[in-house]
C-alpha cells in the first residue's frame, strides 16, 4: 500500500518506491529506499511528516504515493 495510507505512529518497511528515475533518485536520497523503516508522524494540510532513518521529512501526499509499504 501507499505510504498515505499509513497509520499514524505505527512503523513500515519501504517495500518498493515507485515513479520516474528523477523521483526515484529524490526519494532516495532522502533516505526513502527497499528495507528502510518509516512511520508517519502526523499529516498536517495534505503534507505528510515522515520519520525516516533519525530524521523528520515532509512529503506531499503524491510523493508519499511513490512510496510502498
Amino acid at each position: 500500500m501507499p505510504l498515505y495510507m499509513a497509520n499514524i505512529g505505527e512503523e513500515y518497511l519501504v517495500k518498493k518506491i515507485g515513479g520516474l528515475d528523477e523521483t526515484r533518485h529524490h526519494l532516495k536520497n532522502l533516505g526513502f529506499v527497499p528495507g528502510t523503516e518509516v512511520s508517519v508522524i502526523s499529516i498536517i494540510c495534505g503534507n505528510i511528516i515522515v520519520q525516516v532513518k533519525d530524521a523528520r521529512i515532509a512529503i506531499s501526499k503524491e510523493l508519499a504515493g511513490k512510496i510502498f509499504i
